[in-house]
């Protein structure tokens, strides 16, 4: 399996190093950095709007510019398309209309790079042998593949990502300085929490924001909260209305510890007009895609808090 990473960050090498075939390229909007992911990962670094064919191709750059960048570069994939972009709704619609006849899968690794393994959410959009190889090196990896949908993903996120990010950042934002001999166990954790999201790239942050409702419900949350600090009975019942965060596993989708996929549905790569030679599904052939450089993977920052 040949393989081609679109945006050659953080995340694309960790799907490079994780799933990569017998040879892997990198191609980015900055050449110098898809050089030095070819050397660090092993590999070689292509031309970004190059036509050559690759087997897989995987989208590795920003969630604002990812479905520019499947329009652009799904069809170089002559039999799937991947996406670890984090946004799974916009990129299984882009991955559909650019590449209907291959198989495509979205990931989204619930972790930092350099934190692997961990929990993979997966979109499995159309099943064939190669998505079910990328899911048997994901498990032999150590990691815990998590199927589930777009729309269940997404929702998700709001809180997994935007409003916890938002919660952490806006405490940390009203917090002051406390002395050391002061500090409890729910404030020392607080405390680490704030050190991991304003120690994270804050483009990457700022994208989930942008991607994902939330924030504002927090905003709210925290009014409510305020507007109860001097009733006690408001404030017991604001207390009594918290419910678990977390639920079971199988409310979520059906995690998947190990068997790679049955591929029940064939990879079909005979599309006797499959677009391996057509022009970018976007209008503009100068539209900005190469702009989203997986420097700042919108991967990355899916689990750097978690």
């Amino acid at each position: 399996m040949d393989l081609l990473i679109v945006g050659a960050g953080r995340m694309g090498r960790w799907f490079a190093r994780t799933c990569g075939g017998e040879s892997v390229a990198f191609a980015d909007r900055d050449p110098a950095v898809a050089e030095a992911a070819a050397e660090e990962v092993g590999g070689r670094a292509v031309a970004l709007e190059g036509d050559e064919g690759f087997d897989v191709v995987c989208i590795a750059v920003p969630m604002s510019g990812a479905a520019d960048a499947i329009a652009e570069h799904a069809t170089r994939g002559r039999s799937a398309v991947v996406d670890v972009t984090g946004a799974m709704g916009p990129a299984v619609e882009a991955m559909r209309e650019a590449a209907p006849y291959r198989e495509r899968l979205s990931l989204h690794p619930l972790f930092a790079p350099e934190r692997a393994p961990g929990n993979v959410a997966a979109v499995f959009d159309k099943r064939g042998p190669v998505t079910g190889r990328i899911r048997g090196s994901l498990v032999a990896a150590g990691n815990r593949v998590v199927e589930t949908d777009p729309e269940t993903h997404d929702r998700a996120m709001e809180t997994v990502q935007a409003k916890a990010h938002a919660a952490i950042l806006a405490f940390a934002l009203a917090a002051d300085p406390v002395p050391e001999g002061f500090v409890t166990p729910v404030l020392d954790a607080m405390a680490g929490l704030t050190e991991a999201v304003t120690g994270g790239d804050p483009g990457v942050y700022a994208e989930i924001q942008d991607a994902f409702d939330g924030a504002d419900e927090v905003a709210g949350a925290a009014r409510r909260v305020a507007e109860a600090a001097d009733d006690p009975a408001a404030f017991v019942a604001l207390h009594d209305e918290v419910g678990p965060v977390i639920e079971p596993d199988d409310t979520a989708g059906r995690a998947d510890e190990g068997a790679p996929a049955s591929g029940d549905e064939a990879s079909t790569t005979e599309d006797p007009d499959d677009g391996t030679d057509e022009a970018s599904a976007t209008e503009d052939p100068d539209d900005g895609t190469d702009e989203a450089s997986a420097t700042g993977d919108a991967g990355d920052g899916a689990g750097d808090p978690q």
